[in-house]
C-alpha cells in the first residue's frame, strides 16, 4: 500500500469535472456527440452553420423568423474593416504561420470596437455574430494572399457556406461542395471542453472580454496535439501517394514508433463520430473532383492500423480530405476550424460569464526544500 499522503495530480486535467455546462455531452466509450442534447449525426449535413451557432448560443433551434435574421445579421459582418484588410495583405504570410496572423486579426477585431469591454450577454452574442461573419472572409483572404491571387470580396446573395467557398476559390460553388462546407463547420462547431474551449473560460473566467478569450482559444488551437493536427494527416497521405503504399508505410512508421496523425483521442475509446459523416463527405468530394484516389489511401490506413493497432481515426483524419477538395492550403486547414469554432466557443464564453468563478487550479510542489539565501 502506498504511504504517500500527498494530494494526486491528475495529468493533463483527463477525467476532472472542471463545471457544469449545459452545451455539449460526449460518450467517450459509445461514440456519441450531442449539441444542447441533439445529436449530431440527426443533424450535421442538414442544418444550417449560422442555426447551429445559434442552437449553440441560445439552447434551442431558431424558429423561421430568427432563422433568417440572424443568417442576415451574420451576412451583414462580412466586409473586413480597412485596418484589418491591410493587416491581412502586410502579414507575411508565406513565411509565418497562419494562425498567428489569424489570431493577430481577431485581436485588431477586438481593438477596433468600442463596445469591446461590454461583457453583457447581448453584446457578446453581437460580438460573436460579426466574428462568425468575418472569420470566413479573413481565412478565405489569407488563403489566396498565399497563392498569390487577390482576395475576392463577399457574395450578398449566398449563404454563409456559399460565400465561404466561393471567396476562397474565386467560382460559384457546386451544391455538394457548399454542403460539405456547411457539414464540416457544424462538424467542428463545439467539443465539450477541449483544450481551447478550456482556454476560453479560463480567461473570460477573470472577467476579461470576449476578444481576448477567442485569441486565447486560437492560440490554444493552433497546436499539433488539438487543430494543428488536421494539416500533418493530409501530409501523410501525400506522402503515401497511393493505395499500394499504406502497407509499406505503416510497416515503417511502427517500426520507429512513428506517431500517425488523425488517429486516437482523449476522450473517444470508440471511431469519433465526428469521422463518419466526414469520411462519406470526403469519399464524394473526391469522386467529385475526379481525385478517388486520395480517399482510398485514408480509407486503407485506417483499415490497416485499426488492425493491427486497434486505432480509430479521430475527426481531423478526413477532414484533411474534405479541406483539401475545397481548395484550402494546406498551412490553412487549422485555420477553418476556427471560423467553426468560434460557435461553441462563445456558447461557453456565454455559460462562464452567466455562472462566474475565477479558474485558479494548484499545483504539487516539488521543487527544493526551504532554505537559506546565500550571503553575497
Amino acid at each position: 500500500m502506498s504511504t504517500d499522503s500527498r494530494p494526486q495530480v491528475t495529468s493533463g486535467l483527463e477525467g476532472v469535472l472542471a463545471c457544469h455546462s449545459s452545451v455539449c455531452s460526449i460518450d467517450g466509450p459509445g461514440g456519441v456527440l450531442t449539441y444542447r442534447g441533439y445529436d449530431i449525426r440527426d443533424f450535421v449535413t442538414d442544418a444550417s452553420f449560422c442555426d447551429v451557432a445559434w442552437l449553440l448560443w441560445h439552447g434551442d433551434w431558431p424558429d423561421e423568423t430568427e432563422s433568417e435574421g440572424f443568417a442576415a445579421e451574420v451576412a451583414s459582418h462580412r466586409d473586413l474593416s480597412e485596418g484589418v484588410s491591410a493587416l491581412l495583405a502586410a502579414a507575411p504570410i508565406e513565411s509565418a504561420n497562419p494562425m498567428a496572423v489569424l489570431r493577430t486579426a481577431v485581436s485588431l477585431v477586438g481593438a477596433e470596437d468600442p463596445t469591446a469591454d461590454d461583457i453583457s450577454r447581448d453584446a457578446v452574442v453581437a460580438k460573436a455574430a460579426r466574428l462568425v461573419g468575418c472569420l470566413p472572409t479573413m481565412v478565405a483572404a489569407m488563403s489566396r494572399h498565399l497563392q498569390g491571387d487577390e482576395p475576392i470580396a463577399a457574395d450578398p446573395s449566398l449563404d454563409h457556406a456559399a460565400n465561404f467557398c466561393r471567396m476562397l476559390t474565386g467560382r460559384h460553388p457546386s451544391d455538394q461542395e457548399a454542403g460539405a462546407l456547411n457539414a464540416l463547420l457544424n462538424t467542428y462547431a463545439e467539443h465539450e471542453l477541449n483544450a481551447s474551449t478550456f482556454a476560453a473560460r479560463t480567461t473570460v473566467g477573470t472577467l476579461s472580454d470576449y476578444y481576448s478569450a477567442m485569441v486565447s482559444g486560437i492560440g490554444a488551437v493552433k497546436g499539433p496535439l488539438h487543430g494543428g493536427a488536421v494539416d500533418d494527416a493530409m501530409a501523410v497521405f501525400s506522402e503515401i501517394g497511393r493505395p499500394a503504399g499504406v502497407v509499406p508505410f505503416v510497416e515503417a512508421a511502427l517500426a520507429v514508433r512513428r506517431k500517425v496523425p488523425g488517429f486516437g483521442h482523449r476522450v473517444y475509446r470508440t471511431r469519433d463520430p465526428r469521422a463518419i459523416a466526414v469520411d462519406r463527405l470526403a469519399a464524394e468530394l473526391g469522386a467529385e473532383a475526379g481525385e478517388p484516389h486520395w480517399h482510398a489511401v485514408a480509407s486503407s490506413l485506417e483499415s490497416e492500423l485499426h488492425e493491427r493497432k486497434r486505432l480509430n481515426a479521430n475527426v481531423d483524419y478526413y477532414s484533411a480530405l474534405v479541406l483539401y477538395h475545397l481548395g484550402f492550403p494546406l498551412s490553412m486547414f487549422t485555420s477553418f476550424i476556427v471560423c467553426s469554432r468560434v460557435a461553441g466557443w462563445t456558447a461557453h464564453v456565454l455559460e462562464q460569464y452567466a455562472n462566474n468563478r475565477l479558474i485558479r487550479p494548484r499545483a504539487q510542489y516539488e521543487g527544493s526544500p526551504p532554505r537559506p539565501y546565500p550571503a553575497a
